[in-house]
């Protein structure tokens, strides 16, 4: 019974109809947030988020049944069970933290489709390599944060009057959200060279030391892809040493059962014997 169940929860059939489960109840929680589809369908919706919380609840159940304590080995199952155990928490009145976790639900989808798993390894191997990077942006941070809370502190203290307000308010130059009509130009108008110090600063952040993130990742992945071609290449390469084993064994019994028919002195009178019976008349 244990073979069967584990079969079936490893059966792509399966895994089709978890991803479609976690598709149909990310759709129905967006629904639940519209009064409108409230009002039309509440009842449908609600019904369709329970019957895919037990769908998730009987998953998790058959995979701890199958796999036993190995099913706390794979940080995905850890993920999957985690998720599915917050989501069982009361939703009642006064709940409504609590309401809105249910959505985590549709996070499952990374933990199923492989692909989505694949970025988040590459995500998760890039860890070290980003620490370095966000260290240097942090120092570039606070270097430019403390100098602008000395240059322009005194007459823009809103934006600069802190180490926390300037941070916060060069955090918005670097994603460039109105940083020049923003910030820039009013400052220009009491400090007309005020420019060097942000363009000085956007270069080093938003065109050099983000980037740097961005190269991270991508070299991440490509490690990751790379790993799994070596991993298919050593698959084939046993297949290939398996099947070639076999051909040499089946050669060597049909040279055996060759050898055994030539040292046979009775073969070759019986065969003749037979060749003359059949001979007409």
């Amino acid at each position: 019974m244990t073979a069967t169940l584990q079969r079936l929860v490893e059966s792509a059939a399966f895994q089709r109809f978890i991803v479609a489960v976690i598709i149909v109840n990310a759709i129905t929680l967006g629904l639940e947030t519209s009064s409108t589809a409230m009002a039309a369908a509440g009842g449908l919706l609600l019904a369709l988020d329970r019957a895919a919380l037990v769908v998730f609840v009987v998953e998790i159940a058959l995979k701890l049944f199958v796999y036993r304590l190995r099913f706390f080995r794979s940080g995905w199952n850890v993920f999957d069970f985690t998720i599915v155990a917050i989501t069982l928490a009361p939703t009642g009145e006064g709940l409504q933290v609590l309401r809105s976790l249910r959505i985590l639900r549709a996070l499952r989808l990374v933990s199923v489709v492989p692909s989505m798993r694949k970025v988040v390894n590459a995500l998760l191997r890039a860890i070290p390599g980003m620490s370095s990077v966000l260290t240097l942006l942090l120092l570039v941070f606070y270097v430019a944060a403390v100098m602008s809370t000395k240059l322009f502190g005194a007459s823009f203290p809103e934006w600069f009057g802190s180490i926390g307000e300037s941070f916060y308010t060069l955090f918005q130059v670097m994603t460039l959200e109105s940083w020049s009509m923003g910030i820039v130009r009013p400052v220009m108008e009491a400090y007309p060279y005020a420019w060097i110090f942000f363009v000085l600063f956007i270069l080093l952040t938003t065109f050099a030391v983000l980037n740097l993130f961005i190269a991270i990742v991508v070299d991440s992945m490509s490690a990751v892809e790379h790993e799994e071609q070596e991993q298919t290449r050593e698959l084939v390469s046993v297949d290939h040493d398996a099947v070639l084993a076999e051909l040499r064994a089946i050669r060597a019994e049909l040279a055996a059962l060759r050898g055994e028919r030539a040292d046979d002195p009775a073969a070759a009178p019986a065969a003749v014997s037979a060749g003359s019976t059949a001979r007409p008349g």
